[in-house]
């Protein structure tokens, strides 16, 4: 038992996996403002975020990106493209498939520009009542 529970504790997850500040995107399943605001959100507990996109929702990644760079919310840190294999279904043959990571950063003025826009908020809904 003891060896089983030491193989156990031995184990090594890859940085991969253990991101905590990455989005995976998907251009079905949720809204660009949807992912804009989690990633302003993802910024604000970790300072940064990782966009990474498979396929046609690359488009989506990089407009994600651009609408956060010109709101100046984020600065880019880093991009990367590659080709992941991908498979259907166990022991089919791979089919390449484009990659994109983008790496944000806060801007300095971050934590200003959301302060601005949680107040616009609070005073736009008393504005309705």
């Amino acid at each position: 038992m003891e060896g089983i529970t030491e193989g156990v504790n031995n184990i090594s997850i890859s940085s991969e996996s253990q991101k905590k500040n990455r989005i995976q995107v998907s251009n079905t399943k949720k809204s660009l403002f949807f992912y804009v605001n989690l990633s302003k959100r993802y910024m604000q507990q970790y300072n940064e975020v990782e966009l990474c996109g498979l396929g046609m929702a690359i488009s989506t990644v990089v407009s994600i990106a651009e609408i956060l760079k010109n709101n100046g919310f984020a600065v880019e840190k880093k991009i990367r493209t590659l080709t992941v294999d991908m498979r259907d279904e166990p022991g089919a043959r791979p089919i390449p498939k484009a990659k994109i990571e983008i790496l944000l950063g806060k801007t300095e003025n971050f934590d200003e520009l959301m302060a601005a826009e949680a107040e616009e908020r609070e005073y736009g809904g008393e504005e309705q009542n």
